[in-house]
């Protein structure tokens, strides 16, 4: 089950260097990389009230004392953070001076909390160009039942977080439409794990050692999730959650144009537990334009969903151990799924509603595909039972997973060919 694009990379450090946070000759991390991977564009450069880090210590006087609208520059080096810290401050900026992310590490394997990088109460913050790592809970931590509203989280990596990479907590009933996470990017990350979860990473795991995800939020609303690659966010037994899991009254979000590369499943939009009185987990989200390659448990998922679209999406696996690329599991009413490149064994359909199927693919298109043990899902050639055969839409999908526009006649799935086009 491990994939093709290293999922063994390490950071090549020895205990010597790594101590000396701060310390600009720190080798860099060796993540996952391929040049059709999605490209950051760079952040334009910090302006206003700015501050330089080089250490722990100054790293976390700057975080706990940020003032709203600050800029905090972290110089490259390995920073072992001692213990979880928590931006509280509107209008912040966290970025790596360099915007080289590799070379920014914030590291919690020595931390005495199992969280890493928390917000609270706070609007309009920006994480950038960085990388955290080696943490057992959460990497990225939501406390979105403070009023955690618009975070950006840019060109990050985020690396061996054994429960979540970014997670969004429940949201009390009280005040809830107010307070839920809204308007929330996540963009131009990598989430990678250099193996399979094991017990000793978190022997409180509820699930047998599959209790791992890349994202997890509830209660979202208006979140943009692209342009991303997660690589490898497997469990024991490969039975983990999504490397995006959208649920809980989730609403209005897009996911779009991520490479997800061997994860127990690739796009999960709902769960088949409901509580705190939620009937449906996911409202008006679309599922587009996706590359996802070998998710044993299921490429794409929408369970307890209403209004959802998962549209021109490429998913492979045609050793699929479930032999369900999608599937769609109680109720899904006014789900459309459609267009969508499903290369491998089976698509399974399990709800109570009447879903509207149109123009997808079922056909193992392996020799088609510009490198398919390596997740590139880019078509090498014109394939005829693809190429201006997708279903005209009311609402189509204008561009593909490359943004290149997409004209009247759409292709089926989510790279639109272009003859004249160089990969």
């Amino acid at each position: 089950m491990v994939g093709c694009l290293g999922l063994l990379a390490v950071l090549l450090l020895d205990g010597a260097s790594a101590a000396a946070n701060g310390s600009t000759d720190v080798p860099a991390l060796s993540p996952p990389a391929r040049t059709w991977f999605p490209k950051a564009p760079p952040l334009p450069p910090a302006t206003g009230n700015q501050v330089e880090v080089s250490t722990v210590e100054e790293l976390i006087r700057a975080v706990e004392g940020a003032e709203p609208g600050q800029t905090i520059l972290v110089a490259e080096g390995h920073y072992l953070l001692p213990r979880y810290i928590e931006i509280r401050a509107d209008g912040v900026t966290l970025r790596g001076a360099s915007g080289r992310r590799e070379r920014v590490v914030l590291d919690g394997v020595r931390s005495m909390h199992g969280e890493l990088l928390g917000f609270r109460d706070c609007a309009d913050v920006t994480v950038a160009d960085l990388t955290i790592q080696n943490i057992r809970y959460n990497g990225f931590k939501i406390n979105s039942d403070s009023g955690v509203q618009r975070l950006t989280i840019h060109n990050c990596i985020v690396h061996n977080i054994w429960q979540r990479g970014v997670k969004g907590v429940k949201v009390p009933q009280e005040n809830r439409e107010a307070i839920r996470p809204k308007s929330c990017r996540v963009q131009y990350c990598l989430f990678y794990n250099d193996r399979p979860k094991r017990l000793t990473d978190d022997p409180h795991d509820i699930a047998d050692g599959n209790y791992i995800a890349g994202i997890d939020v509830m209660y979202a609303k208006d979140w943009v999730i692209r342009d991303n690659v997660f690589v490898g966010i497997q469990g024991r037994t490969f039975e983990g959650r999504g490397a995006v899991f959208l649920w809980f009254d989730t609403q209005d979000c897009v996911v779009e144009r991520n490479i997800i590369l061997d994860c127990d499943v690739g796009l999960q939009l709902g769960n088949a537990h409901r509580a705190d009185g939620v009937e449906v987990h996911c409202v008006r989200c679309v599922a587009q334009n996706n590359f996802i390659t070998r998710a044993p448990e299921a490429g794409i998922v929408a369970v307890h969903t209403k209004d959802c679209r998962i549209l021109h999406n490429t998913i492979h696996d045609p050793d699929s151990r479930m032999s369900r690329l999608l599937r769609t599991v109680f109720a899904n009413d006014g789900l459309l799924v459609a267009n969508n490149l499903l290369s491998g064994p089976g698509m399974s359909n399990e709800s109570d509603s009447e879903i509207a199927f149109g123009g997808n693919l079922l056909r193992d298109m392996s020799g088609a595909f510009a490198d398919p043990a390596g997740g590139d899902l880019h078509l090498r050639h014109a394939v005829a039972e693809v190429v201006d055969q997708g279903v005209v839409l009311t609402a189509p999908v204008t561009e593909d997973i490359d943004r290149q526009h997409r004209d009247e006649r759409p292709d089926i799935g989510a790279d639109e060919w272009m003859a004249d086009t160089e990969r």
